[in-house]
């Protein structure tokens, strides 16, 4: 369950329409003083940005990508969260626990973790900015990884939390919408169609 003030966009079916309501609801809160022509710049650089964002998330394999879009405490916070499908790769389906045990002897500052039933890993690290995505400051990023319960092959999903801070990723505010996002993971449950 997203915290509120934050939205989903779809990232298979329904992307446009997620898209074009974010960006409608933001312009419709802007003030009826601001100049016409300052309201299509608004709206054009906001579907801008959406969309670099939506293409970026869809690249990493995203299926659902969750936004804050109202301000908390009069402030935009830069962050987001990304559900992604892991494919398995060739050569069989390891055991969960064989997966596990890889992950967490690779990766620094990981832990095991268990959401709703399925046991996975918690990752928590700053990346450095990425200028070729046009990321100009370090973000911390927390990443979730599950195995799939019930599936019939070895599959996985990750759930992947980054902000972004032009002070320190890992200062009080990162900390606390770390926290946030932490609190929004204990709330995941899985369904099946």
């Amino acid at each position: 369950m997203p915290p509120p003030g934050w939205d989903l966009i779809p990232l298979q079916d329904g992307t446009d329409d997620a898209v074009k309501h974010i960006v409608d609801r933001a312009v419709h809160r802007l003030s009826d003083g601001i100049p016409k022509d300052d309201v299509i710049k608004a709206r054009l650089e906001l579907l801008k940005q959406l969309k670099r964002v939506v293409k970026q998330a869809r690249k990493a394999g995203g299926l659902t990508l969750y936004l804050p879009v109202e301000r908390i405490h009069g402030s935009l916070i830069a962050a987001s969260f990304v559900v992604s499908e892991v494919l398995s790769g060739p050569g069989g389906n390891p055991r969960s626990d064989e997966v596990l045990t890889h992950l967490l002897s690779g990766a620094a500052n990981s832990e095991p973790i268990a959401v709703d039933g399925a046991e996975g890993i918690r990752t928590d690290r700053v990346a450095p900015p990425a200028p070729e995505r046009e990321v100009e400051y370090p973000s911390r990023r927390i990443d979730y990884v599950l195995p799939v319960p019930r599936g019939t092959t070895s599959q996985w999903v990750t759930v992947c939390f980054s902000t972004i801070s032009d002070v320190d990723p890992l200062g009080e505010f990162a900390e606390v919408l770390v926290e946030l996002f932490d609190a929004v993971m204990t709330t995941f449950r899985w369904s099946y169609a």
